[in-house]
């Protein structure tokens, strides 16, 4: 059993200058922790697979495409491949996120 406290991960380096921490890698899959502070945002991005989003903490706004929703604490968010996104904190709290690409990208995240 493996256990990892994702607070005490270090925060990696990113393209959207925001706090990222790669809570699980193996050849198959990753799993990201995102925190968004009040204001924050990610750039808007491709990925080469497709990524599914659960909320752990907050309320945030997704772009995926030409949508736009207010999302919050529990829900699951499903992002097909290749499809611009991005996401915001317009919220006065944090906003927690959890990201997971399957299957694990051989390229990079393209910024827009």
């Amino acid at each position: 059993m493996k256990i990892t406290d994702i607070a005490a991960l270090p925060v990696g380096e990113n393209p959207h200058h925001v706090d990222a921490r790669v809570a699980y890698d193996t050849e198959h899959a990753m799993a990201v922790v995102i925190t968004l502070q009040p204001g924050e945002e990610l750039k808007k991005h491709i990925t080469p697979v497709d990524v599914f989003f659960y909320v752990l903490e907050g309320t945030g706004v997704v772009e995926i495409g030409d949508e736009e929703e207010v999302v919050g604490r529990d829900m699951l968010v499903e992002s097909p491949a290749k499809i611009p996104h991005r996401w915001f904190n317009r919220s006065d709290t944090i906003f927690r996120v959890l990201v997971v690409k399957v299957p694990k990208p051989t390229k990079g995240t393209q910024i827009l």
